[in-house]
């Protein structure tokens, strides 16, 4: 039982910071948007957008079959 807890709090520290993690780069890209800063195309943000629900969709998946992909990179 005490495996179990610990392996329950590993995920717990593991999982918290690294969606902690999530939070704060989604919110720093939000700050991308600044049109006075930024010059960007609305097919730029479409695609910047459609790579990270499909990387989304991805954890769904990982965590609905718990099974493990390639990692993939961004580009414009």
């Amino acid at each position: 039982m005490a495996k179990l807890s610990a392996k329950k709090e590993r995920f717990k520290n593991v999982a918290g910071r690294r969606v902690q993690k999530v939070l704060d780069d989604i919110e720093s890209l939000a700050k991308c948007s600044n049109r006075s800063t930024y010059d960007y195309t609305d097919e730029e943000v479409r695609k910047m957008l459609r790579a990270i629900n499909e990387k989304v969709t991805q954890l769904k998946i990982a965590f609905n079959s718990n099974s493990k992909s390639g990692k993939q990179t961004f580009e414009f």
